[in-house]
């Protein structure tokens, strides 16, 4: 049985053989997955058995199916598009005397596997006994290439006293488990989803038998002898020897979408310079790569071992789901598995793009000018809807609308202002004009038509947006979500005054002294939480319950008064939070970071805390992500919100950075890292000082509400108030108290 062992500031360490009975397997293929924004690798071992869920995916590589209802409806998506397994030069068996190495037989001495969050490696050793008593050594080295998009590497090498012999295969349409039928929010599984096109000994080239997309796959060995066999599924080069074999398999991969031009000349130049140029040289890249990322984006906590980890952990997940050679979508798990379908969702740019906007904003641009590819679809869905201008999917690949589910789907409008909100973000961040003349003003003004399109004026000149879903989707089709008309009112504004902004209605009922989620919330009934109730509540209550009732699954208001503090008053902050706080089940990974920076610019500073270990350690904890679809992306990019954002004090509200930092009690030291407009800011805080130092040019932004410039070269340092922690307000299912280890 396999565990993550203590935390490690710069690698996540498997100690033991994972377990196909436990979960840790198709966990370990999460954890450990490798992946550059276009290739992802799921961490499965090489040898065939045991095995979890296989997964070789290629960005906007999909498959289509058919979208069933059992009453048919206008406007209802007729083809959803689902992410498939693409051809997998991942596997690697092996013979040790005529046996195979397999660690459900013999006896496993050591199995260890190590994701270096600076190298960009993952590395496997093993020892292990045959069952006819050979002693054997495997060390294996993959990585998926950050500077080279369409390339992959691994470094095998087996030593044994005996005759050895390896298959080496890169195979399209290997066999996958059934989907799961325990979750209603499971994936679809593809079976076969290709046809041969043509086969050689270098290169497979196929075609998804309905969506048409093309991929060519070519593969190559190094520093030992074999043979090469073909078919049109498969190619296997099979080397044998006495005592060691040791090799480098070089893949490259192109296909129609992140990587075009999927032709046998242009793949075989991507492998063959990959392979001249050899497995060091892409170690040394890989490793220059990631030394300039964390340069600019690393944070450093003192006092907590396994949140430094986490967080870490976190930010190089997200640059793997991120990193662009080319415009294309990041989905909500990221290259790590085919949760969700590989569909991007509105997360992508309220969590992954807010956390790489500041620290890697190289990968924002072309993610935002895929969104602008896609707006000729998001206009023709607005027209189908009777909306002007464009009305972007809540789920896809490509650009149309996946979701079949339309009340937490297509009702969920604010994702056009999520969008938008992007854009403006990146711009003020970063200063990239072109890119708004370019993109950014179109996706600004095609998202402000939608909002003048489907807002009213009511007789008293108050207007309204009626009939849609905010974040929380357990409170669905509502008037005047305080979220949606928030950042539908920045939307709007972005483009100059303009009256319908100014004169959105902001619910709020001043009987109880708090701003309603949407008109009419806080009078509907209390949901029982004194009768228990087993989590999600999705998969035990009837959605026509959870939407009578005031339960909200994941941080809506409160997402708003973080998002867009400056509508509300701290003292409406306090009684808001405290209000939802007793509402809120947190049955959404996205909900605990959110619900951490609000509590710590209320001074909840432990509560913060526990929010900060549940968001950052979700995936990383036994039972985590055991399903094998794939990390929670945006709870990966939540741990560095909620540090940043909310210990930190960062805010961005119209453009305007601003601090107001205060430390959790059980914390010595934060430190994080800011990009700006070409200048790198490096904040910080201790329990009694923060220090803003600027590397490039001068900086302006307001610490605790005053303005403050910092000289390019030059650092100031202010002192910090103590800070009372105040005790946390009464929660229905509140957070595990996070213990730090010695």
């Amino acid at each position: 049985m396999s565990e993550i062992a203590p935390a490690e500031p710069w690698r996540i360490r498997e100690v033991g053989a994972p377990d196909e009975e436990d979960g840790a397997l198709l966990q370990g293929e999460s954890i450990f997955a490798l992946a550059n924004g276009h290739i992802g690798m799921r961490a499965n071992l090489e040898e065939p058995h045991p095995g979890g869920m296989p997964g070789t995916f290629l960005n906007s590589l999909y498959e289509e199916r058919d979208l069933e209802y059992p009453e048919e409806g206008f406007g209802f998506p007729e083809v959803t598009q689902t992410i498939v397994n693409g051809p997998n030069g991942k596997r690697i068996s092996l013979e040790v005397g005529g046996e195979p190495f397999d660690l459900r037989t013999g006896e496993v001495r050591r199995h260890e596997r190590v994701l270096d969050l600076r190298a960009g490696t993952l590395v496997r050793e093993v020892e292990w006994v045959s069952p006819a008593g050979v002693p054997v050594s495997l060390r294996t080295e993959r990585l998926v290439s950050f500077p080279r998009p369409s390339v992959a590497a691994i470094r095998y090498t087996v030593r044994a006293d005996a005759r050895l012999r390896v298959n080496s295969d890169l195979v399209v349409d290997e066999d996958l488990p059934p989907p799961r039928e325990d979750d209603p929010r499971a994936s679809a599984i593809l079976q076969d989803p290709f046809a041969p096109v043509s086969h050689d000994d270098d290169v497979l080239i196929h075609r998804t038998r309905r969506s048409g997309l093309l991929v060519a796959a070519a593969v190559t060995h190094t520093g030992a002898e074999g043979s090469v066999t073909t078919e049109p599924d498969l190619i296997r080069w099979t080397a044998t020897g006495e005592g060691e074999i040791t090799f480098d398999k070089f893949l490259a991969y192109r296909w129609d979408g992140a990587l075009p031009a999927p032709g046998r000349d242009e793949v075989l130049a991507d492998r063959d310079a990959a392979a001249r140029d050899g497995f060091d040289t892409l170690l040394a890249e890989q490793r220059a790569y990631l030394d300039d990322f964390w340069e600019g984006a690393d944070v450093e906590v003192d006092g907590d071992p396994e949140i430094q980890q986490a967080v870490r952990f976190g930010l190089f997940h997200v640059l793997q789901a991120g990193a662009q050679a080319g415009p294309h979508p990041i989905p909500a798990k990221g290259l790590t598995g085919n949760g969700y379908d590989g569909h991007t969702l509105w997360d992508t740019e309220s969590f992954v793009l807010r956390m790489l906007t500041y620290t890697h904003p190289g990968c924002v641009g072309p993610a935002l000018r895929w969104r602008h590819s896609t707006l000729g679809a998001a206009r023709e869905r607005a027209r189908q809807l009777g909306m002007d201008g464009a009305a972007f999917p809540w789920r896809t690949i490509t650009g149309p609308e996946c979701s079949g589910y339309w009340p937490a789907g297509t009702a969920a409008l604010h994702v056009n202002a999520d969008i938008a909100d992007a854009v403006l973000r990146y711009h003020a961040a970063t200063g990239d004009d072109d890119f708004m003349r370019e993109a950014g003003d179109e996706i600004l003004t095609d998202t402000a038509r939608l909002w003048q399109s489907v807002a009213y004026f009511d007789d008293d000149g108050t207007a309204h947006i009626a009939g849609v879903t905010g974040p929380d989707e357990y409170t669905a089709l509502m008037d005047d979500n305080i979220y949606t008309n928030l950042m539908a009112q920045r939307n709007l504004r972005a483009l100059g005054p303009d009256r319908l902004a100014d004169c959105l209605s902001i619910p709020y009922d001043k009987g109880r002294g708090v701003h309603e989620q949407a008109a009419g919330f806080t009078r509907l009934p209390e949901w029982d939480f004194t009768a228990g109730h087993e989590f999600p509540l999705m998969l035990h209550h009837h959605y026509l319950n959870l939407y009578r009732k005031q339960v909200v699954k994941q941080a809506d208001l409160v997402l708003a008064m973080v998002v867009r503090g400056d509508a509300f008053t701290l003292e409406e902050k306090r009684r808001n939070f405290a209000y939802y706080e007793a509402r809120t089940v947190r049955d959404s990974s996205l909900s605990a970071p959110i619900q951490a920076v609000m509590a710590a610019e209320l001074g909840h500073l432990s509560l913060a805390h526990d929010y900060l270990a549940e968001a950052a350690l979700l995936d990383l904890r036994r039972g985590g992500e055991s399903g094998g679809d794939g990390l929670h992306i945006a709870a990966c990019a939540g741990a560095w919100i909620a540090l940043v954002m909310g210990f930190g004090g960062m805010r961005d509200h119209d453009g305007e950075l601003s601090f107001g930092p205060r430390l959790a009690p059980r914390l010595r030291r934060l430190a994080f890292r800011l990009r700006w407009r070409g200048t790198r800011l490096r904040i910080t805080l201790t329990r009694d000082s923060v220090t803003y130092a600027a590397d490039g040019d001068d900086i302006t932004f307001r610490h605790e509400g005053r303005e403050v410039t910092v000289r390019g070269g030059e650092e100031v340092t202010y002192a910090v108030d103590p800070i009372e922690d105040v005790p946390a307000p009464d929660s229905p299912r509140p957070p595990q108290h996070h213990t730090i280890a010695a």
